[in-house]
């Protein structure tokens, strides 16, 4: 069985998506990926549990894995200016068998980071209507537990259908939104730093590594969640105008602003309130509410409906182009990367995504399985870093709009700080993945491997 069988660069024509994306657009796609669930989520829980007033470490720590990967995905984005990703790139880096291990790799961390975001979009919209004297039967508010009353969280399940409908009217439309709702969700950010920085107290940050330096690494694996948006970045390739140029000034440039965001945003929120106060679902509104300034902490809470609702969107638009991708291997069926005539989009992918999402959102309780989402994001970001070491040696002609500076060690640092950061994840996660793998490789040695375009070229 030929299992490595290697694609080509170029060797797709069928390039039926609409190019329509520029430096801009990515830019803000990433923005709206990045910003978001951790500043609005993840920053309290990771300092409370985790890291304290170190999260400012964690982030850091998180940010140069991902701008080692990120410098990796690059190279990769301008050479093969082709839609799926990480996936994609193993498929000419590694061959058939581990594209599709980091494809479905990619399937899990799409499905579940977005069904997340939908349930942390429905605490602040419930949480925006409770303002207002407004409250949902009980039955309707969250996950399936019969023993608290609830059977289903139908604003996340209403909120991904809506967007499901937006994906399936046009990258262009999509974009336009996603940049209207990032700039005001940046602004919402600045807001929280240019009021919260006159009420930081130093005496907080004291003492600055409660938990050790295990728990600020620990704090930097659950934090690097947050930056997965740059991936979904690159699954707009055969969407964009100039690839070549445009993608590694996008990936780039999103990683850069919202590295800057968070480190600015983990020093304010840890400088206002005391680290132990910090485990609730809203920390950054629950911080200006700490200090009196509730007229901001309604500004806030709205910025971050904004916010994740623009995670959102990158989040299932990248996991519908992983499908179409796949699917137009042959390795899923067909009829997920049929592209509407008229809109350029995969309408089979995006309403397949649209409803497994809202499934997962409604019905499945996400808490212990937020962690898979960060495990399976450094195993792409290693993956992808070592594919550009290998392809420098196997295919040095290949034309690379951008290169990857000192290769091999910038890929090293990448796969080191990657898989340092998976070993800080619970023992729990690491079965997760390992089962959602061997799912996988059961689906390819069943169907993917017999359906391949490569194994029918073979054949022919």
């Amino acid at each position: 069985m030929d299992l490595f069988r290697k694609k080509h660069v170029g060797e797709i024509s069928n390039h039926s998506l609409n190019r329509v994306l520029g430096a801009w657009d990515l830019t803000m796609l990433g923005i709206g990926a990045i910003i978001g669930t951790g500043v609005f989520v993840l920053t309290g829980v990771a300092a409370a549990k985790y890291a304290g007033p170190a999260l400012i470490i964690s982030f850091i720590i998180a940010g140069l894995a991902c701008v080692f990967a990120a410098l990796c995905y690059s190279e990769f984005a301008s050479m093969i200016p082709e839609t799926g990703s990480a996936y994609t790139y193993s498929y000419v880096a590694f061959g058939e068998l581990l594209a599709w291990i980091l494809g479905w790799d990619l399937v899990l961390e799409y499905g579940l980071a977005s069904s997340a975001v939908a349930s942390g979009w429905s605490g602040y919209f419930q949480s925006l209507l409770s303002g207002f004297g407004i409250h949902l039967p009980t039955a309707l508010t969250s996950a399936f537990n019969p023993a608290e009353g609830t059977y289903i969280d139908l604003p996340a399940v209403i909120i991904v259908l809506l967007i499901t409908l937006l994906l399936s009217r046009g990258v262009r439309e999509s974009a336009r939104f996603n940049a209207i709702m990032v700039i005001i969700k940046v602004a919402v950010v600045l807001l929280f730093i240019v009021i919260g920085v006159w009420y930081v107290e130093p005496v907080n940050w004291q003492p600055f590594m409660p938990f050790g330096f295990s728990g600020v690494v620990t704090g930097a694996a659950v934090v690097v969640f947050a930056y997965f948006g740059f991936d979904a970045v690159s699954t707009a390739a055969e969407e964009v105008k100039n690839p070549q140029r445009n993608l590694p000034i996008g990936i780039i440039s999103a990683l850069a602003v919202c590295t800057i965001l968070y480190i600015a945003v983990s020093l304010v929120l840890t400088g206002i309130v005391p680290f132990d106060m910090l485990n609730v679902k809203d920390p950054v509104a629950f911080a200006l509410q700490f200090i009196g300034q509730d007229w901001a902490a309604g500004f806030i809470s709205l910025g971050a409906i904004v916010g994740i609702t623009t995670v959102l969107v990158v989040m299932m638009f990248g996991q519908t182009r992983l499908f179409y991708a796949i699917s137009r291997d042959g390795l899923l069926p067909k009829g997920m990367s049929s592209v509407h005539p008229k809109t350029k989009v995969p309408l089979n992918s995006t309403w397949i995504t649209g409803l497994l999402v809202a499934l997962f959102a409604g019905f499945v309780p996400l808490d212990k399985l937020a962690e898979l989402t960060s495990i399976g994001t450094l195993f792409a970001f290693a993956t992808v870093s070592l594919g550009v070491a290998v392809l420098r040696k196997t295919q040095p002609e290949l034309k690379r709009g951008f290169r990857t500076p000192w290769v091999p060690v910038i890929p090293a640092l990448a796969v080191i700080f990657c898989f340092y950061l998976m070993l800080q994840l619970s023992a729990f996660t690491w079965k997760g993945f390992v089962v959602w793998l061997a799912i996988g490789l059961v689906i390819y040695f069943v169907y993917g491997y017999k359906h391949s375009e490569l194994n029918k070229a073979k054949s022919k």
